[in-house]
């Protein structure tokens, strides 16, 4: 095993470590009985050992017979065909009869034939056509389409994990625990989705239950995994949160935290000399008191905060006030207590003003870059902005006079430091000289101009740039703020579904942007047309007709954000317009394992074809492997599946 760590690029960009956890794999979105996986910290991404395991690149399935299924990596969105969860990372897929299979119902095809008498008393036959049904297993998740079980005799319909589960059997949980928070009675393991009575959360934690929970059916008590087999403490005593002792209550019952003035549903810390009431996540520092602050709303989860609790303010800015919990929480606080810590000015600025029309900016010391002002109309495709990687001309930009490196002036002006919603320590704008290909952490791109970096966290300079609040034309009247949540949102550029988004937080108002989007640029150029090409946000009501890309001949959907020209009679996939490689500096080199790519402009007349899908090269920007000038790839996914797989 190497000290790196185990790669699998199929799976996860970087590099990950072996892990014992009894968490739910991120890979298929499930419990196992084994612990064995894999662990990348910079992602928090946690990968079981037999999904790693699990990748072959066409398998046959069951559940379709016809042709054969594909290894693919999915965004977010689509639906397994087998058991109707929501499929994350990875997938086997068809794209002939759009049909998809996670992970997990890949490696544990369902049989045509189960029995399953505890929940219901007849053989179940697995359909294998999609049909319409509701599943009468009362599993909440109602019915919809898809390829059920079905009882002839009955007429009734079940999800295929409502009734089928594969490692029951190899389970090496207890099937009965006694627990320290629920004396009365001992708990049940069970499997599937919890009771229709529950609220679906651990009473302890209340983390949302995975697919193996511990349950009590008298008195509706359900404890998850890691509260199973890691209990919190039954008591805690620090003067620092409060003087006297404090007892964990196991039950559902509203409550204010007394910390951080938020609401509470269950299991608080509690007092019971005065009444004193806590989160059971709540920090040490919660008891700082904000005087004299009224009428503020928390920057960071934009509700009310009660200024009787505790909570944090900035001395430089009076107006940031946020919870003390919101502060605290893992993805806002980097863990570095700072009472009495003197905080050091950093100077941030990106440029010396040299005159009116020319500075010297850090990443270019060498020479002095001269300001040309853009015409909206000036366009030369092979001048790039070293920053983001686009083209250069539309608008402002600083060029050197002595060498061919330019900056788009928005680029030029990004801060040397600067802090990110999307981490809780300052970022630095590093200038990527080698122009080694990175993952942003904002938009999921590969990507090789500047970088804003901490550590293992990079963001391109785009996604870095964002900042709170945040006006995108597309929705010019509310600004937007990123939330995170652990459940992904439809994208209203895309219709994609994307765990780190901005949205809007007006009270009836569900405008969601995922960080590729709201950084897609608003005037393009493309051979296509003469002229610039804008970006159109989608039609707000049903197209009396068709809508049809000029590039890839294929039908747009008007509701999803397109390109434009300046008669409007165009329609234009944003993939198509800029392609999978746009934010790659053209002539630079790409490194895969032992094998080098050149990033060029793909401008010849007679489209290349992808040396591994077999499709046109219709995007702008592909790759060519070096040394055998034959081989092109439309996609960086296409050129890593070449190497592994070759043309098959």
């Amino acid at each position: 095993m190497e000290s790196e760590g185990v790669s699998l690029p199929l799976i996860h960009e970087h590099p990950m470590k072996p892990w014992n956890d009894l968490r739910k794999g991120d890979c298929c979105q499930r419990f196992v009985s084994q612990s064995d996986g894999y662990y990348c910290k910079t992602c928090d991404f946690f990968l079981h050992k037999e999904c790693g395991e699990l990748t072959e690149f066409i398998i046959d399935h069951p559940a379709h017979p016809d042709h054969t299924l594909q290894l693919r990596h999915d965004k977010g969105g689509n639906i397994c065909d087998s058991c109707g969860r929501k499929i994350v990372n990875l997938c086997y897929r068809c794209e002939m009869c759009d049909f998809d299979v996670d992970l997990h119902c890949a490696k544990y095809p369902p049989p045509d034939v189960i029995d399953n008498f505890e929940t219901h008393p007849h053989k179940l036959t697995l359909l294998k056509e999609q049909t319409e049904f509701e599943c009468s297993a009362k599993c909440r998740k109602g019915g919809g389409d898809g390829f059920p079980y079905k009882c002839d005799e009955c007429d009734v319909s079940f999800h295929v994990d409502c009734v089928w589960h594969p490692e029951a059997s190899e389970l090496n949980y207890s099937p009965e625990v006694n627990h320290s928070y629920h004396s009365l009675h001992p708990l049940k393991l069970l499997t599937g989705p919890p009771p229709h009575y529950s609220d679906g959360k651990c009473r302890l934690c209340g983390t949302d239950i995975g697919e193996y929970f511990y349950h009590c059916s008298s008195c509706n008590f359900t404890v998850d995994l890691p509260c199973v087999f890691n209990p919190p403490p039954k008591s805690s005593a620090d003067p620092k949160v409060h003087d006297h002792q404090l007892t964990l209550l196991p039950r559902l019952d509203s409550f204010t935290c007394n910390a951080c003035g938020l609401k509470g549903d269950r299991s608080p810390y509690a007092c019971f000399d005065c009444g004193f009431m806590i989160h059971q996540d709540s920090h040490p520092d919660h008891t700082l008191r904000l005087q004299g602050i009224r009428g503020h709303v928390c920057d960071i989860c934009e509700r009310k905060v009660d200024w009787t609790c505790g909570g944090f303010s900035c001395k430089r800015c009076p107006g940031y006030v946020v919870h003390s919990k919101c502060a605290t929480r893992d993805d806002v606080w980097n863990g570095e207590e700072l009472e009495g810590v003197h905080e050091e000015e950093e100077d941030t600025e990106p440029y010396v003003v040299i005159d009116d029309n020319t500075i010297q900016h850090f990443s270019h010391k060498e020479h002095y870059l001269r300001r040309i002002h853009g015409n909206g109309v000036l366009y030369e495709e092979k001048k790039r902005c070293s920053a983001c990687t686009h083209p250069i001309g539309l608008h402002s930009f600083y060029g050197c006079i002595d060498c061919d490196f330019y900056l788009h002036q928005k680029c030029a002006e990004c801060p040397k430091t600067k802090r990110h919603v999307l981490h809780n320590d300052r970022l630095t704008l590093v200038t990527n000289e080698e122009l080694a290909d990175f993952l942003c952490k904002g938009c999921d791109l590969k990507y090789n101009g500047f970088m804003y970096k901490h550590g293992d966290i990079e963001l391109d300079v785009l996604c870095g740039s964002i900042s709170e609040p945040f006006v995108h034309p597309s929705h010019p009247h509310h600004p937007l703020y990123y939330m995170p949540t652990e459940d992904r949102e439809i994208c209203n550029g895309c219709n994609r579904k994307e765990l780190r988004v901005l949205r809007c937080i007006e009270i009836d108002c569900v405008f969601v942007l995922d960080f590729k989007c709201a950084t897609l640029p608003q005037v393009v150029k493309h051979r296509v047309d003469d002229h610039p090409l804008s970006l159109c946000y989608g039609e707000e009501e049903e197209a009396s007709g068709k809508y049809w890309c000029d590039i890839c001949e294929r039908e747009t959907n008007p509701k999803e954000w397109f390109y434009t020209c300046k008669d409007q009679r165009a329609s234009l996939h944003t993939k198509c317009v800029l392609g999978d490689l746009a934010r790659f500096m053209p002539r630079s080199v790409v490194k895969f394992q032992n094998r080098s790519f050149e990033v060029v402009l793909n401008k010849s007349v007679t489209r290349p074809f992808c040396s591994k899908c077999k499709s046109r090269c219709i995007y702008p920007i592909i790759l060519k492997l070096l040394g055998i000038s034959e081989t092109s790839f439309c996609s960086f996914e296409c050129a890593v599946l070449f190497y592994w797989f070759g043309e098959k």
